[in-house]
């Protein structure tokens, strides 16, 4: 590291989608004078998806990276200093907090805001990457809607798949589940509610060799890992549900996290084991994952922090 003193904040962000920009907004407005640092993905997971129609205010639906865009100018305007850079360690053992950014420049920070998202997993195909947004999506809940009465597949075996493939087979004419073993992880009941759904088809110890199409999905391509035999199924939408990965690894033996690695908050706030450390957004929140929960979140992050640098004497 190099030798240049720490720079001092007040409150530090980590991380740029809807939760950090939104606790941007309030801690700024708050005159908290927040400091936020982008991380590998200016905007989150919304500047990897197209249309977004659930996000409220805007009623012919929006371009995820557009209106991660617009959240992006509203914390400039209301005065936040975003700067482009990737938290790469911590120090929560005592106070002021530091925080090493590009594993050279160090910051000291009254209060910390993490929102570091969470990250897709995804198959590691080279087309479901290229056709990512083109009718492959990891979040069914947001895409959905846009294969009404079309046919589609979701790969995944676990109770978030179950429930994404019911979700779907509510709006989609028939839904391909790919499933890898002989078996679900999922929990019984979801087990049974995708059995009995008439128009939801599983596929057993099959796996995707290939997501085809040039500019959209067209097809997908399963093998059987019993026989080898490939088939090819028609679909318009490829859903990918085989989990989320929080990004919280350079928090490990510092913050309480469960067994994923999302960190754990106090129910009805954004405070962690830590005392003047605050977690928003879908690092914190494995159910719910969405734009408006992320947002709100983030708003609960920079009210708690303001209570705490109130309290504590240092704003």
């Amino acid at each position: 590291m190099e030798n240049n003193s720490p720079e001092k904040v007040q409150l530090l962000i980590i991380g740029s989608g809807p939760a950090g920009y939104t606790a941007a907004i309030y801690a700024a407005r708050a005159n908290l004078k927040p400091v936020l640092y982008q991380g590998i993905q200016p905007g989150g997971q919304l500047t990897i998806t197209t249309e977004v129609e659930n996000y409220p205010g805007f009623p012919e639906g929006v371009q995820g990276p557009e209106l991660m865009v617009h959240f992006e100018k509203q914390a400039h305007r209301m005065g936040a200093d975003l700067r482009y850079g990737l938290a790469t360690a911590v120090d929560f053992s005592s106070h002021p907090f530091k925080v090493t950014i590009d594993e050279e420049k160090l910051v000291e920070a009254d209060a910390i805001i993490i929102a570091t998202g969470a990250s897709a997993k995804w198959l590691g195909l080279e087309s479901e990457q290229r056709l990512n947004g083109y009718g492959v999506s990891a979040c069914a809940v947001c895409d959905g809607f846009f294969f009404r009465g079309k046919e589609v597949a979701i790969v995944g075996a676990g109770d978030t798949a179950a429930e994404e493939a019911l979700y779907l087979s509510k709006l989609c004419s028939t839904v391909h589940m790919i499933v890898r073993r002989n078996e679900m992880r999922a929990s019984r009941v979801m087990q049974d509610r995708v059995k009995a759904a008439s128009n939801i088809k599983v596929y057993w110890n099959s796996v995707t060799d290939e997501i085809l199409g040039e500019k959209t999905v067209d097809a997908v391509r399963i093998c059987n890992t019993e026989t080898n035999e490939k088939t090819e199924i028609p679909i318009k939408g490829f859903f990918v549900a085989i989990g989320h990965q929080p990004n919280s690894d350079i928090f490990k033996g510092q913050l309480d996290m469960d067994e994923a690695g999302y960190l754990i908050t106090v129910p009805g706030s954004a405070r962690t084991n830590i005392e003047g450390v605050f977690a928003a957004g879908d690092v914190q929140d494995k159910i719910y994952r969405q734009a408006v929960t992320a947002a709100g979140s983030g708003c609960m992050a920079a009210l708690d922090a303001e209570r705490y640098l109130s309290e504590k004497g240092l704003h």
